[in-house]
């Protein structure tokens, strides 16, 4: 579209088009500012394209096997003949391929010029893009870093053959008998998931002490059951040490010595950022270990430079960077918006079970508050009514200041991510468990078990023991 440009001059030119910087884009054009986006892909970003859309497609696949292979305690007469990864790939580009067609003319239908190419910052106030047509200069009054990231491999461990990350593995066309997963945080865990699902042995292998290390320990054990329930091996608190493949199989050995052998290895041990050779510290932009350094506001230590997204330490939620994009806009149209809490941002692994979670896990709340201060109740989803008909198990915990607002909350068992919109209002809101008790939950509903939770905390359990 670069041969298209009537102007080269903009009031926010955006490096990147992943979430961050179209909503950003977006909600600038809404507010009468003048709008140029630069990304050398495809207008969504890793999360439309790489990330979080086409791994739900997959995780919502694996349900439909585990839903159909489980029929009969149902009472359904259902046989699971295999997995066609054909026809998962088609179902899973076709959610992919409709989304971005309606984004790509959201972003029409705003007026935002989309510059296809590599862009980098060139100044403060300018981006130097190489087009197929050739190298053109925007100018901004503004300028946003919205370049994403990358996944991550590990220091002598090259990404070929079968050794992938999550890039590769969300396009494979078959169904590997083993799998390792080196990493056990929410990447890993999810890929897991679906790999059992369809029928895989699978190994996870975390460094640390327990999966999902960033959540809270009552949810990361919950989790190792279910999936050690599931047949999957689970390996924690031993470190990666090398990996070495042939034509049939790779193998993995462990700094204790042991060895790991299976189809594929999948290396999910994180995102970093993808700011390398954008001109960034060139420019002045102040960085440290490739993340670029701001204030709350989003703001580098350069003026009118802001930056959003993954390349911005803190959680790499697509959802983060939204919420961040929109922040810069409304902030350079003047409108002051409110500086985005990041213990407020909701976060969910889509597994099976799923995590959901909010606010201070309960080591983080005992060091914040101290452990005297600090009260947590966790409601058992044997309890609920719709989670006995989804023959789902897990937990809904509250934690909360002693005779104050709950200030985290934390969830695990099938669809639970579905509640995480009410848990971020308790949060965000500091409300009390006497002002969530008096609220009426839905029966049969899994939002029920939030609502039961709360009633115990306040002092009345119903459905639950005292």
């Amino acid at each position: 579209m670069s041969a298209d440009l009537t102007t080269t001059t903009f009031d926010v030119v955006i490096l990147g088009a992943g979430s961050g910087g179209y909503a950003c884009a977006l909600r600038a054009s809404q507010l009468g500012l003048t709008v140029a986006m630069v990304e050398k892909d495809k207008v969504g970003g890793t999360c439309l394209h790489r990330g979080c859309i086409p791994t739900k497609a997959l995780l919502h696949a694996a349900e439909v096997a585990d839903s159909t292979r489980e029929s009969s305690h149902f009472g359904v007469k259902a046989t699971l003949e295999g997995i066609d990864m054909a026809g998962v790939n088609t179902y899973k580009d076709g959610v992919v391929g409709r989304l971005y067609k309606g984004l790509t003319g959201l972003v029409k239908s705003r007026n935002v010029t989309v510059v296809e190419g590599t862009g980098r910052l060139s100044s403060p106030t300018t981006v130097t893009v190489t087009t197929a047509d050739g190298e053109i200069t925007l100018t901004g009054k503004n300028v946003v870093l919205a370049s994403g990231s990358y996944a991550r491999s590990l220091p002598g461990l090259d990404i070929s053959g079968r050794i992938m990350t999550s890039d590769q593995a969300l396009n494979l066309d078959y169904v590997p008998k083993s799998v390792i997963v080196l990493g056990g945080g929410v990447i890993g865990s999810e890929f897991a998931s679906v790999w059992r699902s369809f029928g895989c042995e699978v190994t996870i292998v975390e460094g640390l002490p327990r999966l999902v290390p960033a959540e809270d320990e009552s949810c990361s054990k919950a989790l190792d059951r279910a999936f050690r329930k599931r047949g999957m091996t689970i390996k924690t608190g031993v470190r990666f040490a090398s990996a070495t493949q042939d034509a049939s199989s790779v193998t993995v050995t462990l700094e204790d010595g042991t060895t790991v052998t299976a189809d594929l290895l999948l290396v999910a041990v994180g995102r970093g950022p993808n700011t390398e050779g954008m001109g960034y510290e060139q420019v002045g932009v102040t960085m440290e270990r490739g993340w670029v350094i701001t204030d709350e506001r989003c703001n580098t230590n350069i003026a009118g430079v802001r930056a959003v997204g993954d390349i911005v330490p803190g959680l790499q939620l697509a959802h983060r960077g939204f919420q961040q994009g929109i922040f810069v806009a409304e902030d350079i149209a003047g409108l002051n918006p409110r500086v985005i809490d990041e213990l407020a941002i909701p976060r969910v692994t889509y597994s099976e079970p799923e995590i959901g979670s909010i606010g201070y896990t309960q080591a983080q709340a005992q060091e914040k508050f101290g452990a005297e201060n600090v009260e947590s109740y966790e409601y058992n989803l044997g309890g609920n009514g719709k989670s006995q008909i989804l023959q789902t198990t897990g937990f809904i915990k509250l934690i909360r200041q002693k005779n104050g607002p709950v200030v985290g909350v934390h969830m695990i068992g099938a669809r639970v991510g579905e509640l995480i919109g009410e848990a971020q209002l308790v949060y965000a809101w500091e409300a009390y468990p006497d002002d969530v008790a008096p609220l009426i939950h839905a029966h049969p509903t899994q939002n029920e078990a939030f609502g039961e939770a709360f009633l115990a905390l306040a002092g009345k359990p119903l459905h639950a023991h005292s």
